[in-house]
């Protein structure tokens, strides 16, 4: 998905990928990830979490959410690209895509991954997880009305489309620009969500336990 590029390995990816699995063996349904850009938030969470997903499960459902079409329609075309490719493939045999739509492709199962943008169109969609990546700009991060629109957005539209509001998986994955920002709204009135906050540079010492055991400390 980034063929100009080396790919350079660095103990947050797994760290990360720690926490997305608690997400997909059910131990957590909720789960925020704020970190700076350019770290692989969205190659991880937008484009390889719902290959994977779908990979394991044709049937599942998911609905992935950036702030804009453009940025939608990239990732979404990047994840199609993973999953027909002959390599993945050769992991998930069972799982075929029958619809190409660029914003909305679907499995022989059933299953599939739909894109959108914040404040975008979701009649008759549900999902059995929602990938939330970057939903406000950062240009936009310091305008009331947009941040109060995004937040209603979530509380009004996008959490309703969660097949099983008890067992429906959100992930929000984004760098912090605003106290008042999704992040903040989803920990003040949602207790459910798990933060895995890492800044660019750590205030204080961090400690992770991978559930392979691997000790990270930073």
């Amino acid at each position: 998905v980034s063929p100009n590029s080396t790919y350079l390995d660095n103990w947050h990816v797994d760290v990360i990928c720690d926490y997305l699995l608690d997400i997909l063996s059910g131990k957590n349904k909720r789960l925020i990830i704020n970190m700076p850009p350019r770290y692989m938030k969205s190659i991880i969470c937008s484009i390889a979490l719902p290959a994977f997903i779908l990979g394991q499960n044709p049937k599942a459902s998911v609905i992935a959410v950036s702030y804009a079409d453009e940025l939608s329609i990239k990732l979404a075309n990047d994840c199609r690209r993973v999953m027909e490719s002959h390599w993945y493939q050769e992991i998930f045999p069972g799982t075929k895509l029958s619809k190409r739509v660029t914003y909305d492709f679907e499995t022989t199962k059933g299953g599939g991954r739909y894109a959108t943008s914040v404040n975008g169109t979701l009649t008759g969609r549900g999902a059995d997880y929602i990938i939330i990546d970057d939903p406000i700009k950062p240009q936009d991060t310091h305008s009331d009305l947009i941040r109060e629109k995004t937040n209603d957005w979530y509380g009004n539209t996008l959490y309703s489309r969660l097949n099983n509001k008890n067992e429906g998986k959100i992930i929000l994955v984004m760098q912090r620009l605003h106290e008042n920002d999704l992040t903040g709204y989803l920990l003040e009135n949602d207790s459910s969500f798990k933060l895995l906050r890492m800044q660019a540079i750590a205030e204080i010492d961090e400690k992770y336990i991978l559930r392979c055991g691997k000790k990270i400390t930073r």
